[in-house]
């Protein structure tokens, strides 16, 4: 694997992340919110997949190494989509409430905070992980161009 092999995977990793952590923001945002038709917000969820090849190889025609006996190695991840959870939302009894139903209960979001936090810094570490990663390869990069200088 290359010095920018290395690079663009963890700056996939970077990118997916900062999704990850705009999602749960979102989510964290709306924890008591309800739309405009009376059902409460339902929680999101950033879908990721592996990518095949890093975007950086591809314009150079594979002259950066990604090949390893004709077979391609793993470029990173990228996000897919933004979907919401399949979870049910939680119902409280409050008949005071303008959106209760008949029976006066309230649907109310099936976002948790305190999983929407632990998401949050799980998210955020991966991010510093792939930043801490990027900038030893810069670091190693610079040693090998500075060692060839000599």
């Amino acid at each position: 694997m290359g010095f920018f092999q290395a690079m663009e995977i963890s700056a996939s990793g970077m990118t997916a992340q900062r999704m990850q952590m705009d999602v749960i923001s979102q989510n964290l945002a709306n924890v008591n919110s309800v739309g405009e038709d009376g059902k409460a917000y339902k929680r999101k969820v950033a879908l990721l997949e592996t990518e095949d090849t890093p975007q950086f190889v591809i314009p150079c025609g594979g002259a950066m190494g990604n090949e390893i006996r004709g077979q391609s190695k793993g470029g990173g991840v990228k996000v897919t989509g933004v979907v919401e959870d399949n979870s049910s939302v939680r119902k409280i009894y409050d008949p005071s409430n303008p959106n209760a139903n008949k029976e006066g209960f309230v649907e109310v979001s099936n976002v948790n905070v305190i999983s929407e936090m632990t998401n949050m810094i799980q998210a955020s570490r991966a991010y510093e992980a792939n930043s801490t990663a990027i900038q030893s390869a810069k670091k190693m990069l610079q040693t090998a161009m500075d060692i060839g200088k000599q």
